[in-house]
């Protein structure tokens, strides 16, 4: 019964260090009693991190944000780059005010000298700003039967934002088979990304276009309104383009024929000759009823 009591004690205190979303290594744990903590931009924040089992704790934060990280708390100390707006505790990190680059994961790191005791447990800070006006690419027409693609971004919003599209005010969800209004279009919205793909055009596709963008916090914004025709392919005009071109190009190669057949290029080369060279000397002077050849011209 003693070994069973000991066996459950341990499965318990790693089913709660797994709860609390900690990492245990010798007699020391470290946990959080908020794993995942939002907080509106220019707000004040606590990151809680909390200990036990270690003699003389040396503690440090790092901060991960993609793949960057950087120290923030090395040895119980803030790091010079947080001082001016961070504070050490023994249960935590407070922030006087956070921006939305202070976005991402923060790992506090526990251990003694000597590296036999070590824990380690990692807080998500999500700060709230409100998404921005979306900007889109939206053409003025669309050609029936084409694919086409119409995109929505906002680059503010944090978390990031979600997007849907409305035709003549009317939302046109993620699929076109769930609304009666847009029962003969063929079309996706992908809410991450904000594109919206009409795959084909169809007639029925015209009309006025906008998107908006949402992340839960502060007031969804919508981005310009746009009108788009669908129109047909414009086959005869294509045709009548490439019949022309054809014409002119055929006009073109027989000019340069008829030029050679005349002998044109070969007279232009004929009377192309070198330049003549011409000396003139001045004549001398002489008696009056003498005359004499004073002038020369060499060829």
């Amino acid at each position: 019964m003693g070994t069973e009591g000991k066996a459950g004690r341990k499965l318990l205190f790693l089913f709660t260090s797994m709860i609390l979303g900690s990492l245990v290594q010798g007699k020391g744990s470290v946990y959080t009693s908020q794993p995942d903590v939002q907080v509106a931009e220019d707000n004040s924040v606590k990151l809680s991190c909390t200990y036990s089992g270690f003699s003389s704790p040396r503690v440090e934060w790092k901060f991960v944000q993609g793949d960057t990280t950087t120290l923030v708390c090395y040895n119980s100390q803030i790091t010079a780059s947080y001082a001016d707006r961070v504070t050490f505790s023994s249960n935590g990190i407070t922030f006087s005010s956070v921006t939305r680059k202070d976005t991402g994961e923060y790992t506090c790191m526990v251990s003694e000298d000597g590296g036999q005791n070590y824990g380690e447990v990692s807080v998500r800070l999500t700060v709230l700003v409100p998404p921005s006006k979306p900007t889109v690419n939206i053409p003025s027409s669309l050609t029936i039967g084409n694919r086409a693609v119409l995109t929505c971004s906002e680059q503010d919003g944090s978390p990031p934002s979600e997007y849907s599209w409305f035709r003549d005010g009317i939302d046109m969800l993620t699929d076109a088979k769930k609304t009666r209004a847009f029962i003969n279009s063929s079309y996706t919205v992908d809410p991450k990304t904000g594109d919206l793909v009409f795959d084909p055009v169809t007639a029925f596709d015209s009309g006025e276009y906008y998107c908006q963008a949402q992340n839960g916090f502060g007031t969804a914004m919508r981005s310009e309104a746009v009108h788009v025709d669908a129109v047909e392919l414009n086959v005869g005009g294509i045709v009548a383009a490439v019949l022309v071109t054809l014409i002119l190009l055929g006009v073109l190669i027989f000019g340069i024929w008829f030029a050679y057949s005349r002998g044109y290029f070969e007279r232009t080369k004929k009377g192309t000759a070198p330049g003549k060279k011409v000396i003139y000397s001045q004549p001398s002077a002489r008696s009056e009823g003498e005359f004499k050849q004073t002038s020369s011209f060499l060829v």
